[in-house]
């Protein structure tokens, strides 16, 4: 599988998103995967083939602006014929993707690293990014798939509240050596240490920026004896740091504040190794997950971080075991944390011990690689995901604790309950209903049943709570999905017949010929030929069904069931014979005039019996249709089937 990053900046550019990056692409070219990069920047000698940097002319804010970015990304989707956009945002130049058409036919998946928090910029930049945000928001929709990166994140951004259905959360992973040091080890780096002896030793590392937080501990540490900090990084607000520890240092005194500027990584290694305490005090939700608290927990120390609402920080922190968060920007609490390390050596001992054994198991690389894989896979069948690829699943005996059963909800307060209860009466636990914005208590219902519900933030109608609950069971690693109406016309002893027949193909579509009609019996016989619809090429035909009933929206009614009612038997047969025109507008060539004089006249049959209330009457013009249009579909499925194997070698097939 090949794969296309689409970045902002690469190493040595500075920054705990261009870590992640080089850290993933090399976990994926361990996993066998082809991974390339296209990022902002000025080319260097030493980069390898698969990464390309495009020369940047300007900033806005933090935004670059490289006018050769497009035609980098059209040459290097068509050099390299990606088969995912991996597209890491925020990212402006990755708009340009929304206008070439040869990226429109490759699953994009969005790595949502931070949104874009304009509550500190000018008035010139927030008001820019109100015209950024309606392409984020075409980016998001057009991507297969989204990763957020902790789900305090996930919960509160605003930009991904509309696609919470498409987001994984994937906790970034750093890149760990083969054998990490079990405790610290201050002493040994031979290099110049910013502290003094004896005192307990703190460090920071980030870009000199406003979001940091740097000025809540360069005050927190001003009023404590034996404390010093020591500031890894560079940035626009280096000249205003220096000031304010010179305001903060009493006259006479040695400041206990000390910026190191930018550092190779090398010599950050050897300040973590050397230093008692990790802090980041971040005060926005720009900071939205902090590499750097993973790369000081790494080295086994201990983290002080702010308690940053709606930023993943804290929850790194929390989940590793590895520190302690402080009230934001509250100097006297940053104060007390500090000094409660300070005097409890143990206790450091402990949390750095904690934050080191957890880091591989929570956010280490290889994991973060491994669910990324997966999640590929999920956008591009053909290719196997890891770490089951779909091989592995031949043959192999379905279980009840490996099978979801999805259920589409809306107002079914009635029947949701007796639904759940009799799926879990038979065993089937794993139940997920999407309560697709119901006015009643079919959520609450569904809940005291024992099912799992998922509440989209926008309506999707049925076929897109079937989406979306198929999308869940990928991210989750569910075997097998099962969707069920919410009115109980499917039966649960049913289910077992459709796992069987799962463990001889990868798609398995039940009917229940007992309780259809034989209109309705008739009618998708029909409409199965006209559409050659093949299973084989499911994806693909299902994306032009949906393009097709999002064109035809005014005309048809999606997958209506007709249980012989003289109206929606009416509205089926009209969609059938607009389809019908669409595929002889597009097909016609395949008829001989003659042919083509037998189905128009079927058609009009079938167009004239469908006004009057005649049930009967239909399902004999639908079964003329059927069978003056077979030959047709039939044609169309050899044509079909040839065009999609065009130019291509018979070892591929």
């Amino acid at each position: 599988m090949r794969i296309l990053h689409v970045g902002k900046f690469f190493p040595p550019h500075p920054g705990g998103m261009e870590v992640f990056l080089a850290d993933l692409i090399d976990a994926q070219h361990r996993q066998g995967l082809d991974a390339h990069a296209l990022v902002h920047g000025t080319p260097l000698p030493s980069d390898p083939p698969w990464l390309q940097r495009v020369p940047v002319q300007a900033h806005l804010s933090y935004a670059p602006i490289a006018l050769g970015f497009r035609r980098a990304l059209r040459r290097a989707i068509a050099r390299l014929r990606p088969d995912v956009l991996h597209l890491h945002l925020p990212n402006n130049s990755a708009l340009w993707l929304l206008t070439l058409p040869s990226a429109r036919g490759i699953p994009w998946v969005i790595h949502w690293h931070s949104d874009v928090v304009d509550a500190r910029f000018s008035t010139a930049v927030a008001l820019a990014y109100r015209l950024y945000r309606p392409f984020e928001q075409a980016q998001l929709e057009r991507a297969e798939h989204i990763i957020a990166t902790s789900p305090p994140y996930l919960a509160a951004s605003t930009a991904l509240q509309a696609w919470h259905d498409k987001t994984s959360v994937v906790p970034l992973g750093i890149r760990l050596p083969p054998a990490a040091p079990t405790q610290a080890a201050p002493a040994q780096d031979n290099i110049a240490l910013p502290w003094r002896a004896g005192v307990l030793r703190l460090l920071s590392v980030g870009r000199l920026t406003y979001y940091k937080g740097f000025e809540t501990l360069i005050e927190a540490v001003a009023g404590l004896p034996g404390v010093e900090l020591a500031i890894v990084g560079a940035g626009e607000e280096h000249a205003a740091l220096l000031a304010h520890i010179q305001a903060c240092t009493p006259a006479g005194e040695v400041p206990r504040t000390h910026l190191l500027g930018a550092v190779d990584n090398e010599r950050k290694t050897a300040l973590l190794r050397a230093c008692d305490v990790f802090c980041l005090a971040s005060c926005e939700r720009t900071e939205a997950f902090g590499i750097a608290v993973l790369e000081a927990m790494q080295q086994a120390r201990p983290c002080l971080v702010s308690n940053l609402p709606g930023s993943g920080l804290p929850w790194v922190v929390e989940q590793a075991g590895a520190g302690m968060s402080v009230a934001l920007q509250d100097v006297a609490a940053w104060r007390t944390a500090i000094s409660s390390l300070q005097a409890d050596p143990a206790l450091r001992a402990r949390l750095g011990a904690a934050g080191q054994e957890a880091l591989p198991r929570l956010f280490g690389i290889d994991a973060c690689a491994t669910r990324i894989l997966a999640l590929y896979g999920s956008v591009q069948p053909d290719q196997p995901s890891a770490p089951y690829p779909m091989a592995s699943y031949t043959n192999a005996a379905p279980q009840q604790s490996d099978t979801l059963i999805v259920i589409p909800a809306r107002d079914e307060a009635s029947t949701i309950g007796a639904v759940v209860q009799g799926l879990r009466a038979a065993g089937w636990h794993e139940v997920l209903v999407i309560n697709d914005h119901s006015r009643d208590a079919t959520a609450e219902i569904a809940r005291g049943a024992g099912a799992r519900v998922l509440e989209p933030t926008l309506p999707l109608g049925a076929w897109g709570g079937m989406q979306a609950g198929i999308r869940y069971a990928l991210r989750q690693g569910y075997r097998y999905a099962i969707t069920m109406d919410a009115d109980g016309q499917h039966e649960v002893a049913e289910i077992p017949a459709l796992l069987a027949a799962a463990t001889q193909a990868d798609l398995v579509v039940g009917a229940y010929p007992e309780r259809a009609s034989r209109l309705r019996q008739w009618a998708w016989h029909w409409f199965r030929h006209l559409a050659g619809f093949d299973l084989r090429e499911a994806q693909k035909r299902i994306d032009r069904f949906k393009e097709f009933l999002a064109e035809n929206a005014d005309h048809i009614t999606a997958l209506q069931i007709i249980y012989g009612k003289p109206y929606a038997a009416r509205r089926l047969t009209y969609a059938a014979i607009v389809e019908l025109h669409s595929a002889l507008a597009a097909d016609a060539a395949l008829l001989s005039a003659a042919e083509r004089q037998e189905i128009d006249e079927a058609a009009a049959a079938l167009s004239a019996v469908a006004e009057g209330n005649d049930t009967d009457a239909i399902e004999q013009a639908i079964k003329n249709l059927d069978k003056q249009t077979q030959e047709f579909a039939a044609r169309r499925m050899d044509q079909s089937v040839r065009t999609a194997l065009k130019g291509h070698s018979v070892d591929e097939v």
